[in-house]
């Protein structure tokens, strides 16, 4: 341990027994690679904060950045938050009508939920309360591959539950479901757990099949 504290690692603290522990030859390699992949970054960005603040420190104020502009000054929007008072009022946007009808032109569908709170994102419960007023069977009965995952063990299990309760009514034919629990140890650029490979792959194979 200690050869390993010299040669990767300097301590400016005192590290005690303790320290072992959490500090592990795997962990110390971690930090090491951490720290020689990212620190002339890291140091770049905190020099470029460093003249930041001196511009902000002169009377500067903050702004968005200029690649931005084109998002923020567009005029667009997805869908405004929805109610039985704006649609009497306004009828329906025209966007939900697009994208109700972009729903007819598809085979079966692959619904990847994110999960908010246990439930789902505001995003999607509004576009999905939205078309559910024009048209009832939002899934047209067609097949569907519901996902979800989420950074703790249940994998998003909270929102595939609510989906699986509620799309059938609106004509979700659900033919196959897959859950990724702790996102951040097991998706690498790809799935990296066998068995959830095969799960996955199981899934879109039952799927295809219903097509």
């Amino acid at each position: 341990m200690n050869d390993i504290l010299e040669k990767r690692v300097d301590f400016k603290g005192v590290a005690d027994n303790t320290f072992k522990e959490v500090l592990t030859e795997e962990a110390l390699e971690f930090l090491s690679s951490l720290h020689k992949k990212f620190n002339k970054k890291r140091i770049e960005l905190l020099k470029k904060r460093d003249l930041v603040q001196k511009r902000f420190d002169k009377g500067v104020f903050p702004n968005f950045p200029n690649e931005t502009i084109t998002i923020r000054e567009s005029d667009w929007v997805a869908a405004p938050l929805f109610s039985i008072d704006e649609e009497e009022d306004k009828g329906f946007p025209e966007n939900v009508q697009k994208f109700n009808d972009l729903l007819n032109q598809y085979d079966g569908f692959i619904v990847s939920l994110a999960e908010h709170n246990g439930s789902y994102a505001a995003a999607f419960k509004n576009i999905f309360d939205w078309v559910s007023r024009i048209e009832r069977e939002i899934f047209r009965d067609k097949p569907l591959l519901l996902m979800a995952t989420s950074p703790g063990g249940r994998g998003g299990a909270s929102v595939l539950e609510a989906a699986n309760s509620t799309f059938p009514h609106l004509g979700g034919n659900i033919v196959a479901t897959f859950s990724l629990p702790n996102f951040y140890d097991n998706f690498k650029d790809e799935i990296i757990d066998e068995d959830l490979r095969i799960i996955l792959n199981k899934a879109i194979i039952t799927f295809e099949k219903n097509i």
